[in-house]
């Protein structure tokens, strides 16, 4: 058998490497209060940047994530970590950094009872009252469909409540392990439905073997659903044992999708080569807020 051959990376795949004061004084916190970043875990590109600006998206249930997914750098086991001081903790980095908005994922936690969503409630209220004008938006994982665990997260009334599909639907038991396409887009729904002013949000990657139409149709989808923000970026394999780029998107391609998603009633489209779940996550809750007061205002 022949080796397959990987597509090199074209010219605008860059990562700026910025490792200044800020970004140093950010992995020096993160480890001295024992805390994990998806931006380290999943290998993120844009960590340079995102750190030298002050920005990081804290990974709450530790760092043993109990699915497989095929795109994701995050370590895979059968977690041991629960750390129920772990919201305060998060909630001290968040005050040191002087956080504006405070983005917090998590890996799966299929292990526990709610997923987790406890715990995603408790580090929201701990930020809330060490930043009372802090925004906090939430990144769950699906939570294997539990209505209850999501109510737990929808309670704690997060300013973003983001859930990504990661990619269009014919791939998506190739790409995601146990996650669900049609489940996610559910509890995307659902999230709405508990919660209509909370904004809701999903991401897509690029790459994988994806058609055109088939993102439209995901664009769709998630629209059906109720989502207002989408973000869409290109998938950058992490290892040789992920999957392989089929392709590389120029960056006129993202910008039609930007295009496409804005026709479609999105509030904010965040569509770029390397852009992630997280990228600008500043600038899109403003940009919700600015898409509600002009929607309430032509309905005046």
């Amino acid at each position: 058998m022949s080796k397959k051959v990987k597509e090199p990376k074209p010219d605008w795949i860059r990562i700026k490497l910025t490792t200044g004061d800020n970004y140093q004084e950010i992995k020096s916190m993160m480890r001295s209060k024992t805390l994990h970043t998806v931006c380290e875990e999943a290998r993120c590109p844009n960590i340079y940047e995102c750190w030298a600006n002050r920005t990081a998206t804290f990974m709450i249930l530790g760092d043993i994530c109990t699915r497989a997914c095929r795109f994701c750098a995050v370590n895979t086991g059968l977690p041991t970590e629960l750390d129920l001081q772990e919201p305060e903790r998060v909630a001290e980095a968040a005050e040191k950094m002087n956080l504006r908005h405070c983005v917090v994922t998590s890996v799966a936690r299929d292990d526990l009872k709610d997923g987790g969503a406890s715990i995603f409630a408790a580090t929201v209220k701990a930020i809330r009252e060490r930043l009372p004008l802090c925004s906090v938006e939430v990144l769950i994982p699906d939570f294997l469909g539990s209505r209850e665990s999501l109510q737990i997260v929808m309670d704690a009334k997060p300013d973003i409540l983001n859930h990504n599909i990661e990619t269009v639907e014919r791939l998506s038991d190739t790409v995601r392990a146990k996650a669900k396409y049609r489940r996610s887009l559910e509890l995307l729904q659902r999230a709405k439905e508990m919660q209509p002013s909370i904004p809701t949000k999903s991401s897509i990657m690029l790459g994988v073997g994806e058609e055109w139409d088939e993102i439209l149709q995901a664009m769709d989808d998630l629209r059906a659903a109720g989502c207002d923000i989408m973000t869409i970026g290109q998938y950058l394999q992490p290892s040789e044992k992920h999957l392989y780029v089929k392709k590389y998107y120029p960056p006129e391609d993202f910008a039609k999708l930007k295009e496409e998603g804005l026709k479609r009633g999105f509030s904010h489209v965040e569509s770029g080569p390397m852009v992630r779940s997280s990228y600008h996550a500043h600038e899109q809750v403003k940009s919700a807020a600015r898409h509600k007061e002009e929607g309430a205002v032509s309905q005046a």
